[in-house]
């Protein structure tokens, strides 16, 4: 149950923030700072801060007004926030903070964009108590560049992303499940050398590799390319998967187990997470192709993959 909580902000180029859900937590001092440009408005760089305020919403509003407004003698160090980009309110949400902007966010480039969400979610996130942070432009999610909502983001999510390193590219070797020849098992599929933007997390990365199918003769696909993910994210070692309703309008001769396991089987074997929940447009209370239940994290099966021993 949200609270929202009116805090107005005295800031350059924010007027103020709506909060809800207020605990007493203390913030993780060792080693707090606020990410800011660099001289050059290229980078990121931690700057360190103590934080004064003790209550989450007040230590929230704290950070954000300094992140739009630094102190007036800063030489070294410059807001993320450009001219006109505004903070419309923050929810707090459980362990998520919810950041809506003004439209004008929308007009960003892209590379200022992506400078000021890994600026504001690396700099949340050292709040105690605060794990995720999502994007919103108005009441509407933000949008990545597959017209997918961008979802929960984490401080692990822009490791790569400070510095030089923001906009790079790098290559991974993933292990993907696929359906053998009639549907009913899964077959295991080794990709090598995958080039991907260090800006999307790896679950995400997994999602968009199963969807364009096996690259072997010997597998075929499980879920469509016409099916959109609609968000990914990860909360207590659990993936968050939603799909739009083309998952329900899948017509296969794979098995609807091996349809979703070859998802929860990928996605366990090369990301961070043990389970996986599957959504449809939100819902998981759900009996995909009337056997699988989808109500409920689901973790690897090993016992539908071709010459695996059963566990």
């Amino acid at each position: 149950m949200k609270r929202v909580l009116a805090v107005m902000l005295t800031v350059l180029l924010a007027a103020g923030l709506l909060f809800g859900c207020g605990r007493g937590d203390r913030v993780k001092k060792n080693g707090f700072g606020l990410y800011y440009l660099n001289r050059d408005k290229t980078e990121l760089v931690k700057v360190p801060y103590e934080i004064q305020s003790e209550e989450m919403e007040e230590q929230i509003s704290e950070v954000l007004g300094k992140l739009v407004s630094p102190d007036a003698d800063a030489e070294d160090y410059y807001t993320p926030f450009k001219k006109g980009v505004k903070i419309e309110q923050a929810v707090i949400d459980g362990k998520q903070v919810q950041v809506h902007f003004n439209k004008k966010y929308s007009s960003l480039k892209s590379s200022d964009e992506v400078l000021l969400r890994a600026s504001v979610v690396k700099t949340l996130v050292q709040i105690s108590g605060v794990s995720y942070v999502s994007f919103f432009v108005g009441d509407e999610p933000l949008m990545g560049a597959d017209n997918n909502p961008i979802g929960l983001m984490r401080g692990e999510d822009f490791v790569q992303n400070i510095g030089s390193s923001l906009h790079s590219y790098e290559t991974v070797t993933l292990t993907l499940y696929f359906a053998n020849k009639n549907g009913d098992k899964l077959v295991e599929e080794t990709v090598s050398n995958v080039r991907y933007n260090t800006n999307i997390s790896m679950d995400r990365l997994i999602l968009e590799q199963l969807l364009k199918g096996p690259a072997s003769s010997d597998a075929y696909p499980t879920v469509p390319q016409n099916v959109k993910i609609l968000s990914v994210s990860t909360k207590d070692q659990v993936c968050y998967v939603n799909f739009d309703k083309e998952l329900l309008n899948v017509k296969t001769n794979v098995k609807p187990e091996v349809l979703i396991y070859s998802i929860v089987n990928s996605i366990t074997a090369g990301g961070s997470t043990s389970q996986v929940q599957i959504s449809i447009n939100g819902e998981s209370n759900i009996n995909f192709g009337e056997s699988v239940k989808l109500d409920k994290p689901l973790s690897r099966n090993l016992d539908i993959v071709e010459g695996e021993e059963k566990e």
